[in-house]
């Protein structure tokens, strides 16, 4: 009996910005906390648009100081020309090509989707839509509707034009530290956070 092949995977790492000089050198936005993944050499995978991925060799790579950037060099990529041809190119690695993380580390790929929930009522909040990297990182959160006070609003029908949708529930973000989110179970996909006072003047 033979067993289905399933198709690999992939942990996106980085996307290429912008060429760096005239050597074919690449300007890479990091969508990873490990710079080993962008400054030792080794075997990559590379993932145009609407393509699939494509092993390349790192042949090394160095951090753009204060710009959260780094700069790689892939073998066979010797010109500007070669280089702009890979702007908004994804870099990846297989799923299970995952550095060893230590306690309270996390995959960001993993803390997508999970529910919000308040650590003191347990009310739901919302869900983790986007993660992003500002000195803390900062968690993204769609916050439930119901949330969110609907103001009334007196709408004049026009003839022929179509109803407005209601407006989308905002989002906020939320410093990822263990005093503001003291609870994250992967296993049950959700979190605990003690909102920032900020965060409860917009939802109350």
């Amino acid at each position: 009996m033979v067993e289905p092949q399933h198709e690999p995977a992939w942990v996106e790492i980085g996307r290429i910005v912008a060429p760096q000089g005239v050597r074919g050198l690449m300007r890479v936005y990091p969508d990873s906390d490990f710079p080993e993944r962008f400054l030792e050499p080794g075997r990559r995978w590379l993932q145009r648009k609407d393509g699939q991925p494509e092993a390349v060799e790192l042949l090394g790579g160095r951090e753009i100081p204060g710009k959260g950037l780094y700069v790689i060099e892939i073998e066979g990529i010797e010109t500007r020309e070669a280089a702009e041809a890979l702007r908004n190119a994804v870099l990846v690695v297989p799923e299970g090509d995952r550095p060893q993380l230590e306690a309270g580390e996390f995959h960001v790929s993993d803390l997508l989707g999970l529910e919000v929930f308040h650590h003191q009522t347990g009310e739901r909040l919302g869900v983790t839509i986007d993660i992003f990297s500002a000195g803390n990182d900062l968690l993204q959160v769609q916050l439930d509707e119901n949330l969110v006070p609907q103001k009334p609003v007196e709408v004049k029908k026009k003839k022929g034009k179509k109803p407005q949708k209601p407006p989308a529930a905002p989002t906020v973000f939320i410093p990822f530290v263990e005093a503001i989110v003291p609870v994250v179970d992967l296993e049950n996909r959700r979190l605990e956070v003690d909102p920032p006072a900020g965060l409860l003047e917009i939802i109350n």
